[in-house]
Order: C-alpha cells, then structure tokens, then sequence
C-alpha cells in the first residue's frame, strides 16, 4: 500500500510538473507572437527582451542586429542606450545626497544655480524638477545645428540664466522635460566636488554592481555597443543616434548605455535597497502628480510621476512602476510590479513599434 501511495504521489507530482510545462510553453508561443510580428528579420536592427519573477525566467529572447555594419547579433550583454531611463539614476543620485545630509528635496534651484537671474528659481525645488512639475519650459534654442546635435548638459541648461517665464506655477502641473533633469550634472558636482561620471560610477553603478554600464561619449568605446535605425525614404535602414537626434549626449537625462544583464543587477539593488534606503525607495515609487491625457509624454490611464519613474495604477492591479525611453532609433521599456517581485525588460533599437501596446499586451498574457 506505501509503494502505491508514494507512486500516485509521483504522478501527481509528474502531472502537475506536465501541465506547469505546457501552460509556460503556451505563454512563451503567445509572447513569440507579439515580438515576432515586428522583429521577425535576423538581419534588421532588433531587441532584447527578459521577464523574471524572482528567481524564475518567464520569458527571454534576442532579436535581429545590433549593428548593421559589424552584423553584431544583440544579446543580454549588448549596451543599449537606454535614453530615458537614464533618469532614474540621476533620481537616485540625489535622493543619496539627501540621505547624507548634503541637501534637501526641498531646496530651491537657486541655491544650486546664483546664476539663474529670475526669482522665480527660489520656488523651484528639486522635488519639482524630479517630477517634472517646474513649470520650466524647453526654451533650448533649435537655431544652431551644432548646439541641437554635439551640446553637453552644461550647455543645454544654459538658457536658464535668462530665463524670464515658466508654464505655470511649479507643483501644479506635469510637463515631462529633459533639461531639468540635466540640471542633477552639476548639483552632484557642486555639493560633492566630484565629477558627475566618477561619483555615478562609485556610488551608483558599482554600488549595483554594473560591470559595463557607461555614459555615452563621442571619443569613447563602448563595447557590445549598439546603434539605433530608422528608415530612410526608401524603406532601407540607417543609423540614427549620436550625429543624427537632437541633444543625444547630454547624460543626466538620457546618455546612458546599458546592458539587460547589468539592468538586472540594477533592479535588484534597487529592490534590496542596496543604492539607496527603504525610505528613499518609497518615496521615488509615490504618484507625485497624475499625468493627464494629452500630456507632452507617458500618458497611459491610471499613470502618475514619481522621482524619475511612472507609477501606474489601475484598480484591481498591483502597481506597475516603470519607464520609458526614446532616443533616436532607440525605444525602452525598463518596468516591474515590486508586489510580484517581476522584471521587465524590452530594449529595441528601432522606433517602428506600437512599444505600449506590446507591453500592455505581454502583461495581459502574464496575467497581470
């Protein structure tokens, strides 16, 4: 009777295992069908995609090239820009400062920046810019082809010593624009004396234990380094970044190039709170300001602006915390529901794509 218990045992165990199979291998065809309807050329700039949840891999696939002239294939070590996305990092930058004391969200950009002539700049603090919700405007001047295509952070920002309007009154609204965000550069360098790119990389990356991630630089090489595309009038590829899109290497705001498999270590460290405190994570996660429909960038319904992440909550779903990146061919989607301790990693180097649609679609599948 023992020998017949421990064999139904094992079958039942068999057949749960069985279906466990079959049900993960129906999800993976589903979402084959998703990313395979666009990227379904060996030969054409492609994506890298990941889903984990905990410790299980949901869901990982390479698509096509990362560059078009070496035929280099992507893979998870294949360094993205991941434009956007890079704002987290300078989010988190500032959030480490204040937790030492060297300053205070609340602090006003005019303690940062005397140079900035208007009044108006002691009502800004650095809440504000984290969350888009200034009132500055984009005034940068599209005169000069060389200043849209070559200027640096400190360049870029540099009408704000003129300023003399802002959009409407800070804290009152959500307008999602990079140069505020270009601002973090130098107050990391003003309070702490250390060039931006050292202190991200002692503080943050290494801190995450990112081996490759780097900011982009026209006279650096970066390995595994990919390129991003569009078509040409006559439906054939060509590169579009540094040279090619508007403001591609001012860094605070969107020059950094990373890996799927450094963006893993980077989720986990913000999730055991290794670059930052529990608190610090709480309040980067919180919906500061609903972003409405029509808004300049990221609306989705339900969808607010944290410190450099957009927080989505639909009734009856766990929250989403995620974001978006876009530049040149580059489109990102760096997401995670932290209740389900689920990762989602969809970077491609081309702008083709209905991205939103494809990553709400996958999330349906998953069941989330």
């Amino acid at each position: 009777m023992k020998n017949i218990l421990m064999i139904a045992a094992l079958m039942t165990l068999f057949t749960a295992a069985q279906a466990k199979t079959m049900k993960n291998d129906e999800m993976t065809r589903r979402i084959d069908q998703v990313f395979g309807a666009v990227y379904n050329h060996p030969d054409e700039p492609g994506a890298a995609v990941l889903i984990l949840q905990g410790n299980d891999t949901l869901y990982s696939r390479c698509f096509g090239v990362a560059d078009m002239e070496t035929r280099e294939p992507v893979t998870f070590e294949t360094n993205f820009c991941i434009a956007s996305v890079s704002k987290q990092f300078s989010a988190v930058a500032l959030m480490q400062l204040a937790e030492q004391g060297l300053l205070s969200l609340n602090d006003p950009l005019s303690k940062f920046f005397p140079e900035f002539k208007a009044p108006f700049f002691s009502d800004i603090t650095l809440h504000h810019i984290m969350s888009h919700t200034s009132g500055i405007p984009d005034a940068r001047s599209r005169g000069d082809r060389n200043f849209v295509l070559y200027s640096t952070d400190v360049e870029s920002v540099g009408y704000m010593k003129t300023l003399d309007h802002l959009n409407f009154q800070p804290g009152t609204q959500y307008e999602y624009i990079n140069p505020t965000f270009q601002l973090i550069y130098q107050i990391v360098e003003r309070v702490t004396g250390i060039p931006f790119e050292d202190y991200m990389r002692r503080s943050v990356f290494d801190k995450a234990g990112m081996e490759s991630c780097q900011y982009f630089e026209p006279d650096r090489e970066i390995a595994h380094m990919a390129h991003g595309y569009e078509r040409d009038e006559t439906g054939a590829w060509k590169e579009y970044d540094y040279g090619e899109e508007s403001f591609f290497a001012t860094k605070a705001d969107g020059a950094l190039y990373c890996s799927i498999n450094d963006f893993v270590h980077w989720e986990r460290a913000l999730r055991d709170n290794l670059v930052w405190t529990a608190a610090s994570k709480r309040l980067a996660y919180l919906p500061w300001i609903q972003i409405p429909e029509g808004a300049n960038y990221g609306y989705q319904p339900y969808t607010s602006y944290g410190y450099g992440f957009f927080v989505q909550d639909v009734p009856g779903r766990p929250t989403h915390v995620y974001h978006l990146g876009d530049n040149g061919g580059f489109t990102i989607y760096a997401g995670k529901i932290p209740e389900r301790d689920l990762i989602f990693l969809f970077f491609s180097t081309r702008p083709d794509i209905k991205r939103l649609e494809m990553v709400n679609r996958i999330y349906e599948i998953l069941g989330m």
